[in-house]
């Protein structure tokens, strides 16, 4: 499992999947979401805003990020 850094308090879930360079841009991110491929701590998330905390993870297919 990849480790992500967030230099403060949260950072956005389609944020995430743009900076772990999942996707191109931002829109295709929204897509992802809300064709439920994304899973938060274990559970399909469809807020494409969702703030994400340290303790956090996300799984998108094979990948898996912590959130620290």
């Amino acid at each position: 499992m990849e480790k992500f850094k967030i230099k403060d308090e949260y950072i956005q879930l389609n944020q995430l999947i743009k900076a772990m360079a999942w996707v191109a841009n931002g829109a295709e991110a929204n897509t992802l979401i809300d064709s439920g491929m994304v899973k938060v701590n274990n559970t399909v998330e469809y807020r494409k805003r969702n703030k994400l905390k340290p303790g956090d993870y996300v799984e998108y297919k094979q990948w898996k990020v912590e959130i620290e």
